[in-house]
């Protein structure tokens, strides 16, 4: 009897795409297992210590309380009554216990160019004090380093900060849980190749495991969005990282300035921005690696109203990212802390019970009017579960909403923490 023609072609097509697929596989993995924090806090070096992070809790806190407490938490973040009282809660008890969730000790633009031997007494300084932290349980969860740049001006002294300050914390052969190096002003794929093999040497060097130093490219170049051939470097840069890149942060003055925008309209909302950051979402696409957003200059300091109105401006704009696929951006002061946490929380709230409609309706358990692709399911159950990783929800909320518990949810999003407890 012969063989279906179907058969013979399936084999023929295997071979031929053979290639491909395995370029798909290798290039595209999907989501990276974890949580994803939701901001990243830039220190300058000489500005960080042990207790840098209950005490940015604390002064958050105090601002708060100083400028209007949760009345005026809930007009910069435009609450509604049906979450206000819950959002406030959650803002005020992270504040207190887990105020931040991702820390840079920055060497580079917060801390300037400095003689050899006082940034030598900084990195020493600051290794020290990050170890001290973790040893009193008062780290942030995620950590890392922001060195200088690979451009040959500041390459020397970006290496040196970056082998002693990774020296000085690797204990007993390992980095810290949850550490990151941040590379800065990348205008290269040859910069990120570099910066592979630096840090293979540093592994070597170290008795570190292979793999032991990830990095995040900091994309705040045009050179970076588009290259001399007209192609999008930074979707090279991604591939050409060897599987260490774990994030794209979004560098908004630089990138503003470098184009020539006035200062007085440099924004991450910015139409410049904003088309930077489309071509980075395109590019780290099913690749495991994480687009951050960037900044605001406008601090909240000074008398109440100006401290408010600096309030609502940072609120809106991280609801605009959340709103954008941006779960990840920078804070800079510790009165940003507040309306980091009441915009994401609420970004959460307001979704949550719609998102449990329409994933029971696709289980065919309510009728919730909208017939939803699995593609948006994948997002749906990845929406609850960013909002049980951020404290929004808490697992118990999540299953009554749902229908599910954190594992189904997990493997509906398609994330690999969920396929791996599945197995």
């Amino acid at each position: 009897m012969s063989e279906p023609v179907e058969a013979a072609l399936v084999r023929e097509l295997d071979l031929l795409l053979a290639e491909a697929d395995a370029a798909l596989a290798r290039d595209f993995p999907g989501e990276r297992p974890g949580r994803q924090p939701v901001h990243t806090v830039y220190v300058p070096a000489d500005r960080y210590d042990a207790d840098l992070v209950p005490r940015w809790g604390s002064q958050a806190l105090a601002a708060l309380d100083a400028h209007g407490g949760d009345a005026a938490l809930v007009a910069a973040a435009g609450l509604e009554d049906d979450v206000a009282d819950d959002v406030c809660a959650r803002v005020r008890a992270k504040l207190a216990a887990d105020p931040i969730e991702d820390l840079r000790v920055d060497f580079e633009d917060g801390y300037g160019a400095r003689p050899d031997r006082e940034e030598d007494a900084a990195v020493d300084a600051a290794a020290a004090g990050l170890l001290a932290s973790r040893a009193r349980g008062r780290a942030a969860g995620f950590v890392g380093v922001r060195f200088k740049s690979l451009e040959s001006a500041t390459r020397a002294r970006g290496l040196r900060t970056l082998a002693r300050f990774v020296s000085a914390v690797a204990v007993d052969g390992a980095v810290p849980d949850g550490f990151v190096v941040t590379l800065p002003k990348v205008t290269s794929v040859d910069q990120v190749a570099a910066m592979v093999l630096a840090c293979v040497r540093l592994e070597e060097a170290l008795g570190l495991a292979r793999g032991a130093l990830t990095f995040e490219v900091q994309v705040e170049t045009p050179q970076a969005v588009g290259g001399p051939d007209g192609t999008a470097l930074v979707a090279r840069m991604v591939h050409a990282a060897d599987g260490r890149c774990t994030g794209l942060h979004f560098g908004t003055y630089d990138y503003s300035a470098s184009l020539g925008i006035a200062a007085e309209h440099q924004s991450l909302e910015h139409p410049a921005a904003d088309h930077a950051k489309a071509v980075l979402q395109v590019a780290a696409a099913g690749t495991g690696v994480r687009v951050v957003d960037g900044s605001t200059n406008r601090l909240p300091v000074g008398p109440t109203p100006q401290v408010q109105a600096a309030w609502a401006l940072h609120a809106r704009l991280v609801r605009r990212s959340l709103e954008r696929g941006f779960y990840q951006g920078w804070d800079l002061h510790p009165a940003q802390l507040p309306t980091r946490y009441a915009a994401t929380y609420a970004f959460y709230r307001r979704g949550l019970v719609r998102a449990g409609q329409r994933l029971g309706d696709y289980g065919g358990a309510v009728d919730s009017g909208v017939l939803d692709e699995p593609a948006t399911v994948r997002a749906l159950a990845g929406f609850v579960v960013r909002a049980l990783d951020c404290g929004a929800t808490d697992a118990a909320e999540a299953t009554v909403l749902t229908g599910l518990d954190r594992d189904a949810l997990l493997r509906l999003a398609g994330r690999p923490d969920g396929q791996e407890r599945a197995s």
